[in-house]
């Protein structure tokens, strides 16, 4: 069995509604995986690829809203979509703030779900493809001697060969041929892809 490229989660105690989106979402091709609470849900392992989470607020145990603030404050946040049978425009305004990609009072429209879905899955594909592009930049990094990264430290901040020789005490020959290693350690074609660089490992 070949596996899924992307999986909507979603936590509601209720049996009907947990059957209906099971339906909805299989009928539109999306793989999915239900659960009835949250203690449920962290119980079972997760395919590490795209996905998001449809939330209802009223769950047994964590509410729903408590477990969202803990997903977005976890190393890998998941895109979450809240629905809700009890919500007020407070409770939207936080979730909203906390990072919900919607907010949907039920009874909503079928179509208003799939549409957050889709932007949902968008969002963990970005923030996927971001992390993976920073953890190839920082294995570069790690491969830089201490002078090395001395000296981008300075090139990046826009200082001169001669004046990272005088700041560094070293020779500007010295600082070109580190600055010469770290742009091909780092395979950067030029100065402006360095600092660039640089700019996304600080971000």
């Amino acid at each position: 069995m070949n596996e899924p490229r992307q999986i909507v989660f979603v936590i509601d105690d209720d049996p009907a509604m947990r059957e209906a989106l099971d339906s909805l979402l299989r009928s539109v091709g999306l793989e999915v995986r239900c659960f009835g609470s949250v203690a449920e849900f962290l119980g079972t392992p997760r395919p590490d690829i795209p996905s998001c989470l449809v939330l209802d607020v009223r769950l047994p145990g964590k509410s729903g809203i408590d477990f969202q603030k803990e997903l977005a404050h976890s190393e890998t946040p998941l895109p979450v979509i809240i629905m809700t049978g009890h919500g007020d425009i407070a409770m939207s305004v936080q979730a909203m703030k906390t990072g919900a990609v919607d907010f949907l009072p039920k009874p909503f429209r079928e179509q208003d779900l799939l549409d957050a879905i889709a932007a949902a899955l968008d969002k963990d594909r970005l923030r996927r493809t971001h992390s993976a592009e920073i953890d190839t930049l920082r294995e570069r990094l790690a491969t830089l001697s201490d002078g090395e990264r001395s000296v981008v430290a300075l090139v990046v901040q826009g200082r001169l060969n001669k004046q990272i020789a005088g700041d560094l005490g070293i020779s500007e020959i010295t600082v070109k041929v580190r600055r010469a290693r770290a742009m091909r350690k780092m395979q950067a074609g030029s100065l402006a892809e360095l600092i660039k660089m640089f700019g996304r490992l600080e971000s």
